[in-house]
């Protein structure tokens, strides 16, 4: 039965930690450092259900800009399904992202239930694992990020987002136990990647290259941090048909998939130069 003292309200910082903590639960592999960027990203826009003084839900609606809103985290505890609470922090996060475009990458098997709060599929997203090591790659024109002014390395990121996303971006490259890095052709950034370390293994994202050649040298050059018993993930738009084909060259296999999905306009952005999502849960 659904009890009346249920309360929704904004997330402190330390909560965060738990929607993480849930989310790992779920087997979604957050990186252990993710919290601070993601709360940096928008602290409004983490909302917890509370039953009493118990967290019992937990939905990330972070805003970016002025046109643009992420859902992530939306989370009840097992045990408190099917109940109604779950609906209610969905439809909290939706009035706080009212009149934005609204984007998700949610687990397959709730497409339908998305479906009915207006959100259409754009194309499914495909998670592959695999091993680290192997060699950085000799005469590439890699560099560490921080050479990087962070002006330019904004202006390359903005084409693959719907809007501004700068503030997470600066947390993003610079958190603890992360490799960042971007490939230089003539005194141009033409890519960028970031490799963080998460519950398992290490994730690459993003990936962002303007061609397959130089995607796969940022994918070779971070991968090479990673020792050879050390598990990497790589999560890429499936339409991304190079991306696909890049993962599974390195004998990397399929391991999760979920449905990028929007409200509202669907984003028009250069798939076929995205080789590797930022993060399934901010986009």
């Amino acid at each position: 039965m659904r009890k009346s003292n249920y309360s929704i309200r904004v997330m402190t910082r330390q909560e965060v930690d738990i929607a993480i903590d849930w989310a790992a639960t779920e087997g979604w592999n957050p990186g252990l450092y993710d919290a601070d960027c993601f709360y940096a990203a928008d602290p409004n826009g983490f909302l917890i259900g509370l039953l009493g003084d118990e967290p019992i839900a937990t939905i990330s609606v972070v805003k970016y800009g002025d046109s643009f809103g992420f859902l992530g985290f939306y989370i009840v505890k097992p045990e408190y399904r099917g109940m109604g609470y779950g609906i209610q922090i969905w439809n909290a996060g939706l009035e706080y992202l009212k009149g934005r475009t609204i984007g998700l990458d949610g687990v397959v098997t709730q497409q339908s239930n998305y479906m009915k709060s207006g959100f259409k599929l754009a194309y499914r997203n495909i998670r592959f694992k695999g091993i680290g090591g192997g060699d950085f790659p000799t005469d590439s024109e890699i560099v560490q990020l921080s050479t990087i002014s962070f002006d330019e390395l904004c202006a390359y990121d903005k084409p693959f987002f719907p809007d501004d996303r700068m503030q997470f971006l600066k947390c993003w490259i610079n958190q603890s136990k992360t490799k960042a890095l971007g490939i230089v052709r003539n005194n141009k950034l033409v890519g960028y990647g970031v490799m963080r370390l998460c519950r398992s293994g290490y994730k690459i994202g993003p990936l962002f290259a303007d061609n397959l050649e130089l995607a796969e040298q940022l994918f070779l050059s971070l991968k090479s941090y990673a020792s050879k018993n050390e598990t990497i993930f790589l999560d890429t738009p499936e339409v991304n048909v190079a991306a696909v084909d890049l993962a599974k060259r390195y004998n990397m296999a399929a391991a999760f998939e979920t449905a990028r999905m929007y409200k509202g306009r669907c984003p028009e952005l250069p798939i076929n130069r995205l080789f590797g999502v930022t993060t399934f849960e901010l986009g």
